[in-house]
């Protein structure tokens, strides 16, 4: 069953959502949050020909779960949101808001059951995860897909360097002088104020407070001060997110956890469906191969969501 709604964290820029719930569904339910990975994505977090959050969102309700998915806030308003905030914007007004309202509007859905509401992110949206629940998100648990601990620049800055190796010789020298100026500039941003990082634009519509602000909030603080129940999964395919670098690095991070779970998929890139290519310089070209979420991904985080709440519970 799948109902549609508006998420209105701020009255300029209402979005459209879809609310999927278990075509049996009986009151007290639980349900998910979906938050996107980087980019102005839609609801269903379309990505060449692949839908995951739609994939996610029928596979949870068919195992009860019920999910809510909105477009992202750039997505349906970007060239309203760089108007209005130029190099002011931060990660707090294109997804947090968003989805701290997103997480309230499904709390207060009588079916749901306010105690047992989940946030899944992907990507950016795993990253941000923690960092949402602890602003106003007041979740049962969290659901990192392919995060990172990392700070943005960092994953920009080794994604460049993993795509150079791919490159002929030639290519190489080029590409290196290009991310070398890059690395420059994100060495700038460290030592200049916040009035002057919103001055100062890096790529696209992209300014220098946007990551300054970011690295502000350190994923590893939140995870520190808190050990709310979190579930880690990445494909060991993924060539956007690193098995060391990150899905590692959650584990150490999350070591005294007693409550964090992880699971790594073989075979599965950074959308957990099917790895074709294995590289990033062809990563579009997989992309673009339709596809659907592997099975067991959606077995395994709905069995996680169905166990935090037998746990609490008991």
């Amino acid at each position: 069953m799948i109902e549609q709604v508006t998420v209105v964290a701020n009255p300029a820029y209402p979005l459209e959502g879809l609310l999927t719930l278990p075509d049996d569904s009986n009151e007290n339910i639980p349900a998910a949050v979906f938050v996107h990975g980087s980019g102005p994505l839609d609801k269903d977090e379309t990505i060449g020909a692949n839908k995951l959050f739609r994939d996610l969102a029928e596979g949870l309700a068919s195992k009860g779960i019920g999910s809510l998915r909105y477009d992202k806030r750039t997505h349906t308003y970007g060239k309203e949101v760089i108007a209005e905030l130029g190099g002011k914007l931060t990660v707090k007004e294109e997804i947090i808001e968003d989805a701290i309202k997103a997480i309230h509007l499904l709390k207060k859905d009588p079916r749901v059951d306010a105690n047992r509401v989940f946030l899944i992110g992907h990507s950016q949206g795993g990253m941000l995860a923690p960092r949402i629940d602890a602003e106003g998100g007041d979740l049962a648990g969290l659901v990192l897909l392919a995060g990172t601990a990392r700070t943005l620049e960092e994953v920009i800055l080794n994604q460049n360097e993993d795509s150079i190796k791919q490159l002929e010789e030639a290519q190489q020298e080029i590409a290196l002088k290009q991310v070398k100026e890059l690395q420059d500039k994100f060495d700038a941003i460290d030592k200049m104020t916040e009035e002057m990082a919103q001055q100062t634009p890096l790529f696209a519509s992209v300014y220098g407070w946007y990551l300054k602000e970011m690295k502000q909030h350190p994923v590893r603080d939140y995870f520190a001060q808190s050990k709310k129940t979190t579930f880690v999964i990445q494909g060991d395919q993924d060539v956007q997110v690193s098995v060391e670098k990150d899905f590692d690095r959650f584990r150490e991070m999350l070591r005294d956890n007693k409550n964090a779970s992880f699971k790594l998929y073989p075979g599965l890139n950074h959308l957990f469906m099917k790895s074709i290519y294995g590289t990033l310089k062809d990563i579009w070209q997989e992309y673009n191969i339709p596809q659907t979420v592997d099975s067991a991904v959606v077995e395994d985080i709905a069995h996680w969501i169905l166990s935090v709440k037998t746990a609490t519970t008991l």
